[in-house]
């Protein structure tokens, strides 16, 4: 038995975005944000790329939104690579989730909150070693909340979870080891199959049902994601010895390239030209979101909406 890996974007979104997937996902939420505390009881799974599109306002591409029973917004996002500026990309997208949800004529009372649940194959904090991070507006002195306190940033790093299977305490535990083992399983351990979400977790990460196409897509993103690791780290290094990062910019490219050619064929010269102009910063942004182009009119309004 084979799983795929929920690390990589297109395992996750099946996984945890999919139609079938609301129970998966209440039960997820509830382990990763309250402790799992049955605090979420229904929620809807929303398309994290429906927003309102405003002249001048940035793309964001999430993996997966969900509205929840109370009105709350949750946007998550399983980021593998530490890319530059990734802080201020987690904060952008839940203050633009926040501010996108009024039209005009909309009242300010109408908002709802929201919160950016954001797990990482890298350590976001180095200064201390709690697997998981809740942050909210506070007074800077006597540390009380903010009186709309609409905002929440929770970040869970998976390296610094360290449990094996036979020391997982609660269903907190279970799922964070599902987010970091399942792609290197061969059977469903009998301890996750306890928990009915997680045992359909598995189901739906079994190879077996997943489509040829799906696997084809899967195993792209999989290959590019270790090159891409591969392309930073080299890009790094070079950074460190030369002061630039011209080394990564250029491998970062010519991966998207290749990805871009198989997904939606032989780019022409043009397209070429324009994404070889993009910053480090944009090129972030467009491994993000090619996986969802399926021509190269995709890319061609990604590219009129992201490179001005």
């Amino acid at each position: 038995m084979r799983f795929i890996n929920p690390k990589i974007d297109f395992a996750f979104k099946k996984i945890f975005g999919s139609a079938q997937s609301n129970d998966i996902l209440i039960s997820f939420l509830n382990a990763l944000l309250y402790e799992g505390r049955s605090i979420i009881e229904s929620l809807e799974i929303l398309d994290p790329y429906l927003a309102p599109q405003i002249a001048g306002v940035k793309n964001s591409y999430l993996d997966v939104k969900a509205l929840l029973n109370d009105g709350t917004f949750v946007i998550i996002e399983m980021q593998v690579l530490k890319v530059q500026a990734f802080g201020k990309r987690v904060l952008y997208n839940a203050a633009k989730t926040y501010a996108l949800q009024l039209t005009r004529g909309e009242l300010y009372q109408q908002l709802r909150p929201v919160i950016a649940l954001t797990i990482t194959d890298f350590e976001m904090f180095a200064e201390h070693q709690d697997v998981t991070s809740h942050f909210v507006f506070k007074e800077r002195t006597r540390l009380s909340d903010y009186l709309q306190n609409d905002i929440e940033l929770v970040f869970v790093e998976l390296p610094k979870f360290q449990k094996e299977l036979e020391h997982l305490e609660n269903i907190t535990d279970k799922w964070i080891y599902f987010i970091k083992t399942t792609g290197t399983l061969d059977e469903v351990p009998q301890t996750m199959a306890t928990v009915p979400e997680i045992q359909k977790a598995f189901e739906i990460a079994n190879e077996v049902s997943l489509t040829q196409d799906e696997l084809n897509t899967l195993q792209q993103q999989e290959f590019f994601a270790q090159d891409q690791e591969s392309s930073v780290a080299i890009g790094r290094e070079e950074g460190r010895q030369e002061g630039r990062q011209e080394g990564r910019q250029e491998a970062q490219i010519e991966l998207i390239m290749l990805s871009l050619n198989r997904l939606v064929g032989q780019l022409n010269p043009d397209l070429e030209s324009r994404i070889q102009q993009l910053s480090i910063d944009q090129l972030d942004d467009l491994v993000k979101a090619l996986w969802d182009f399926s021509s190269q009119e995709d890319l061609t309004a990604w590219l009129e909406a992201n490179s001005q």
